[in-house]
Order: structure tokens, then sequence, then C-alpha cells
């Protein structure tokens, strides 16, 4: 077994190395980030596994502050009559004691870059293209050990990458990666580790084990994703409440749904966030603008009346799937609610113990409000889109995610995936029910469909 690749992270102070260390773990914890200079004072370590073997160690560095002295006093080491080498050169600066006193912090880098097999010298593009930063890459080249630049915050719209990407050449640096730790592009670690393995070709089979294993991660996360909003667009649709049909008390039922349904969403997001390794305060679930709940009677939708034993597309249950529903009217009510009585006494008495109740309760003045379709495509849409966001997220970020309503016509039109449709007549099916029954086989079926169409139909 192949021991594990080691890279040293190397570069100017507070340009990004401990951010970049963090997205490539996938750990928001590791280290401190933060505007200040010389936030990291020693080399700390973090490895990546596939299937228990240690593939890559990852080592993050202090950041070289004086480069241009050290290049100077270097450059004066050689005794009269010697040419030494650069290896050579800082195995007698590493000896002596301007290591442990004026260039303690870059003696810590040049000892973890000659222990390791490579180093990423990461570049803030953000900065122009300084001597310092010609000195540093001259001090550390003197290690012997390939040097792979990774332009960092490649992201930001004052980034200099062209300029960057022509002093390297200069300096004969051509094999570099754009990278930007706080919004990687999808195939940024894929890049990386292949620009990797052109400088250490030893290493390539456990690069590409990496590589493959990122990409079955990023789709595993991708669908459990897809997941948890199919289940949270189940357990709303199906959601209800019933309610004596009084403005004092609907409203009361009013507002119990939304916040019900706001949480219910809240919970979603946190799930999405620990299933990408991101802090429950990276993003928060806006209000929601319910359109006053959805008062549409879903007692009388497609599925449920299929159940009824009523054939959907003739006479009343047309009407129904159009969005006539019963109602009760002043001194009396409506044909399809009598219609509906008549379906239930001559139906089963299966029909009866799940249906009676609930006529009964129409007909004594009670309503059923559900969530509104509108909302339905509303929390799947800022689902979609806060996944879409997570997925493109790098865990240096520390802004947190705003979720905002899209575009109103994105969200008010369209036709709701046949799976909501079903769980309309499942009030069972939700965990925002009184005795909620999830383990049902056609709950699952339905989850997997909508969790299929999600995954056809990505948000950006």
């Amino acid at each position: 077994m192949s021991p594990p690749l080691k890279l040293a992270l190397v570069g100017h102070t507070n340009v990004g190395k401990t951010s970049l260390l963090r997205t490539l773990t996938r750990d928001v914890e590791f280290g401190e980030v933060s505007p200040r200079a010389s936030t990291t004072r020693h080399v700390e370590g973090a490895r990546l596994s596939v299937d228990g073997q240690a593939l890559l160690e990852l080592y993050d560095t202090p950041g070289l502050e004086d480069a241009i002295a050290l290049l100077d006093y270097l450059e004066r080491l050689d005794r009269p009559g010697e040419r030494l080498d650069g290896p050579a050169r800082l195995a007698r600066f590493l000896e002596g004691s301007e290591a442990r006193q004026r260039y303690e912090q870059e003696a810590k880098v040049l000892r973890q870059l000659l222990a390791s097999d490579a180093g990423l010298y990461v570049i803030d593009v953000r900065e122009p293209v300084l001597a310092k930063y010609r000195d540093e890459l001259a001090v550390l080249t003197m290690c012997g050990r390939p040097l792979l630049p990774v332009l960092n915050f490649v992201a930001s719209a004052s980034h200099r990458e062209g300029e960057w990407r022509e002093a390297l050449a200069r300096l004969g640096l051509h094999a570099l990666v754009a990278f930007d730790s706080v919004a990687p592009p999808e195939d940024g670690e894929r890049r990386l580790y292949e620009s990797l393995a052109l400088l250490l070709e030893r290493s390539r089979s456990q690069l590409q084990r990496l590589i493959e294993d990122h990409e079955a991660q990023r789709q595993a996360r991708r669908q459990a994703g897809n997941r948890l909003i199919a289940e949270l667009l189940i357990d709303c649709a199906a959601c209800r409440r019933s309610v004596a049909a009084q403005p004092v008390l609907e409203q009361g039922a009013i507002s119990e749904l939304r916040d019900a349904i706001r949480q219910r969403e809240q919970r979603c997001v946190e799930a999405l966030l620990r299933l990408y390794a991101f802090r429950s305060s990276d993003a928060k679930a806006a209000d929601l603008p319910l359109l006053d709940g959805r008062w549409g009677d879903d007692l009388f939708n497609p599925e449920t009346l299929k159940q009824l034993g009523i054939k959907v597309g003739g006479g009343m249950a047309a009407g129904a799937a159009t969005g006539v529903g019963v109602d009760l009217l002043v001194g009396g009510i409506t044909l399809g609610a009598a219609a509906a009585l008549g379906a239930v006494i001559g139906g089963s008495a299966q029909t009866l113990r799940n249906y009676g109740e609930r006529l009964k309760g129409k007909l004594k003045g009670q309503r059923e409000l559900t969530v509104d379709d509108a909302v339905l495509r509303l929390l799947a849409l800022r689902q979609q889109q806060l996944l879409a966001a997570l997925n493109v997220r790098g865990h240096a970020a520390v802004d947190a995610i705003t979720l905002n309503a899209p575009r109103e016509t994105l969200w008010r039109q369209g036709k709701l995936p046949a799976p909501l449709n079903v769980a309309r007549a499942h009030p069972e099916w939700s965990s925002l029910n009184p005795g909620a029954r999830l383990e049902e086989a056609e709950r699952a079926e339905q989850v997997e469909r909508l969790c299929s169409d999600l995954s056809m139909q990505p948000v950006g």
C-alpha cells in the first residue's frame, strides 16, 4: 500500500491557505480564517482517506512574511569558493540560529515543504504582482519540490488572474490551477488533482481515486439533498388543518399553519447544511409568502375522487378537478356536497371510515386548510436554490446564504408534480399531522418519484 501523498500549502501571509484547506477537507472548523495577517502560526495537518486508506495529507503552514530579506540572507550563506544548490543552502540555514529567531516562521514553512512531496503555492489574485512574491517563489524552489501555483479568489470581481498567469509563466511555472476557496467551481478539485498528477506521475493512481471519490460523494450529496426536499414537499402537501368556519378561528388556523410550514422548511434547510458540512447559521429560511393558506377542498381532488369510486372526468368530478369544491352555503349545502355525501353512503365501510368523519365535519361547518400550490412551488424552488448554492460553496465562506423568493412567474405558474397531488389525498403522510404514518410503502414510492423529478429539474 502506497504511503499518502504529502502536500504543503505555502505562500504569503493571508492569501487563503487555511481557507483552501477548509474547502478541500470540507471542514469549516479547521484552523482559523481571519482578515488579520499571520493568523496561522504553526503547521497544522489534515488527512483525506478513501475506504479507510489515507491517500493525501495536507499541511497548512504559516505565511511567509519577509521573503525579500530571507532571500538576501540565503544568498550570503555560501562560503568562499562554494556554490551550494538550493537544498544544501536551506539545510545550512535551518541549522543556524536565524532559523530559530528572526526567520522562525519562514523556517517552519521550509521544513514542512522539504518533508512533503510537493507544495501548493497559494496566491491571492486580487493582489498585484509584487517583487516579494517573486522572492517567495525563489526561496521555495530551493526546496527542490514540485510547486503548483493555486490562483485563489478568482471569483472576485477585482481579480488580476491574467497578470499572475503572465508573471508565473515568466518564472517558468506554466502548470497552475485556478481555484476559489469561497466559491469553488464544481470541477475545481478534479482540476487541482489532475494538475498535481502532471507533476507527480507516481501518485497519479492515488489522485485518480480521490477524483472518483469526490465525484461519487458529490452525486450522493445531491441525491440525498433532493430526497430531503422531496420529504419536505410531501409533508407540506399532505398537511391539513380543520377549523370551524368563523373568521377569528380561521385566521388563527392560518397563522398556525404558516408557522408549522416555516419551521418545517427551516428543518429542511438545517438538514441540507448538515449534509454539506456547513454551520446551521450559514443559511436561514426567509418568511414564506403564504397566500392566506389554500382554502380549496382537497377532499375532492382527483386522487380522492378515485378512492371514493367516482370516475374522474365527468359531472361533479370534473368540477372538483378544476377547483369547484364543497363548502357550506347560507341555509344549505352545495350540490357537490350532496353528491359527495351520496357517494360515501353508497361506498364501502373502509371508505366511510376514511372519509365519513371529514364529510361530517364539512356539513357541520368545518373547513379544511391546506398549503397553497404556489407555496409548494416556492418551497421547491427555494430549497433547490439552496442545494445548488451549497454544491458550489467553499467551506471558507463566511457570509450566510440568503434565500429570497424567486421571480413571481417562476413559482406561481405550472402544474404540481404528480406525487404532490397524490399526497394531498393522504394526510397521514405528513409528519405535521397527528397520527402520521410515514413508513407506508406508497408514501416512500411517491417520495422517490418526486426526488427523481427534482433531480431532472435543477435550479441554479
